[in-house]
C-alpha cells in the first residue's frame, strides 16, 4: 500500500510524539503521520524513566541541555495541567559525601544560576528541615523546581494532543529502510514524505546513517534499573542526589520520589550488551551485540571518561546490597530490606562518537537531505521535549 505525508515522524516516544505537536501547530493543515514499531505507546526510555523533571542547573550554560531544559520543565508542568496529569513537587536536594566534592557542588550552583534555574545552597541544619533522612557534608544544594510525573501517563496525553491536531499514529508500524522522500515499512507499505523526522531512540543512528547522516555515531547502550523501597508513602520528602562526576555523563545513585509518593534507588548504568536489553537473556540480537562488540573498544580507548573506574563502579551495582549501599552515602538509614522490588529495567540510548570516543553529553540534532534526525536525546530529554521540540522544528520550518 502506498501512503503519502507531508511530514512522517519515527518513534512514538516523549520526543516524535512533542516533534509530531509542534509541527502541527506550526503547520495546522499539514498530514503528518507518526510510525513506531511497537504495538503500545511507551514501551521503551519514555516509559521506562524515573518522570523527574529536572531544573537544568547540570549542565554548562553553552549546551542545549542548559537552555531547553528550565523551559521545558515549565512547559511540561502547563501541558500536565491542561491535561490533567498529577505533578508532584518534593523538590531535590544535591548532597556532597566528602569535603572534596565542593568545588563539584559549587560549580552546579554556578550553573544553575548561569542557566535561571531558581537554586539555593544550603548548610547541614537546612538540609535537615528540608529532607531529615539526608546527610551531607557541610554544604547542599536546595532545587525547589525539580518536580516528577507519570512518564506513561505524559505520553499518552500527548499522543492524542497530536490525534486532535489531525495527525495519525500508526503503531505495529516498523521501518525497515528510508531514503530522501520514501519510507518502507516492514508490511510492505511505502510511504512518500515531505520531510522525515527521526526520533527512534535507540536505533537513531541507523535510520540516520540511511541517510548518510551522522556516519562518525554509533550508539552505545547502558542499561539502568531502579530498586522500589517498601516505606510507607511520603516517608521520602524530597529527591537526593549526589554530586555527579563531571567526566561522565551519569548523575549517580540517587533516591527519587514517585508522583503516588513511593521511594526508589538507582539507576545502574551498565553497559548494554544490545539495543533493547531488558532481560537477561530476552530479545537478544546477535547483530546488534556484534555492533556493541564492535563499537565498544573505542569507548573503552577514550581519554574523555573515566572508563574503568565507571565499568568497575556500575557493575558492582548488580549487587542490590552494594547499590543500596551508594544510597547510605546520601541518607544513611537506607537498608538493603527496604529495597525488594525491581522496577522495570530502562536502556539509555546513549550516542558514542567513534573517532574520539566520547559520549556525547548534550543533545545531538543532525539534518540531511529531507530530513532531520535526532541522535541524542538521553536525560533530561523528557523534561526538555516540549521545548526541545520547538527548538528543533523551528530550525526546519523557520
Amino acid at each position: 500500500m502506498s501512503k503519502s505525508a507531508d511530514l512522517v515522524v519515527i518513534g512514538a516516544g516523549v520526543v516524535g510524539l512533542a516533534l509530531a505537536n509542534r509541527w502541527l501547530e506550526v503547520n495546522p493543515t499539514d498530514s503528518v503521520l507518526v510510525l513506531d514499531k511497537e504495538t503500545g505507546l511507551a514501551q521503551h526510555a519514555s516509559g521506562r524513566n524515573s518522570g523527574v523533571l529536572h531544573a537544568g542547573f547540570y549542565y554548562a550554560p553553552d549546551t542545549l541541555k542548559a537552555q531547553l531544559t528550565r523551559d521545558g520543565n515549565a512547559m511540561l508542568r502547563e501541558f500536565c495541567s491542561e491535561a490533567g496529569i498529577k505533578v508532584k513537587n518534593p523538590g531535590k536536594v544535591v548532597v556532597t559525601t566528602s569535603e572534596e566534592q565542593l568545588p563539584a557542588l559549587n560549580t552546579l550552583y554556578e550553573r544553575g544560576v548561569a542557566n535561571g534555574v531558581e537554586l539555593e545552597r544550603i548548610d547541614e541544619l537546612q538540609l535537615r528541615e528540608l529532607e531529615p533522612l539526608a546527610r551531607t557534608v557541610s554544604a547542599a544544594l536546595w532545587s525547589p523546581t525539580t518536580g516528577v510525573a507519570n512518564p506513561a501517563e505524559v505520553v499518552e496525553a500527548l499522543a492524542q494532543r497530536v490525534r486532535d491536531r489531525g495527525g495519525e499514529i500508526q503503531l505495529g508500524a516498523q521501518v525497515v529502510s528510508a531514503e530522501p522522500g520514501s519510507i518502507t515499512v516492514k508490511n510492505g507499505d511505502v510511504i512518500s514524505c515531505g520531510h522525515l523526522l527521526n526520533a527512534a531512540g535507540l536505533y537513531a543512528d541507523t535510520v540516520a546513517h540511511w541517510f548518510g547522516v551522522g556516519l562518525d555515531y554509533r550508539m552505545l547502550p547502558f542499561k539502568g534499573l531502579y530498586w522500589y523501597g517498601n516505606w510507607p508513602v511520603d516517608t521520602l520528602q524530597r529527591h537526593i542526589y549526589p554530586v555527579p562526576d563531571s567526566r561522565n555523563p551519569f548523575l549517580g545513585v540517587h533516591l527519587t520520589v514517585t508522583v503516588n509518593g513511593r521511594v526508589k534507588i538507582g539507576p545502574t548504568a551498565i553497559p548494554s550488551l544490545w539495543r533493547e536489553d531488558y532481560g537477561v537473556v530476552s530479545g537478544f540480537n546477535a547483530r546488534e551485540f556484534g555492533g556493541v562488540a564492535r563499537t565498544f573498544p573505542r569507548f573503552l580507548a577514550s581519554n574523555e571518561h573515566d572508563v574503568l573506574g565507571l565499568i568497575r563502579t556500575e557493575l558492582r551495582k548488580y549487587s542490590q546490597k552494594h547499590l543500596v549501599k551508594q544510597g547510605q552515602r546520601l541518607a544513611p538509614s537506607v537498608q538493603p530490606k527496604d529495597f525488594t522490588e525491581k522496577g522495570r529495567p530502562g536502556v539509555r540510548a546513549q550516542l558514542l562518537h567513534v573517532p574520539s570516543g566520547k559520549l556525547e553529553m548534550d543533545f545531538v540534532v543532525e539534518s540531511g537531505t529531507k530530513s532531520t534526525h535526532v541522535l541524542n536525546a538521553v536525560s533530561p530529554a523528557w523534561t526538555s521535549s516540549l521545548a526541545f521540540a520547538q527548538y528543533v522544528v523551528s530550525g526546519i520550518t523557520g
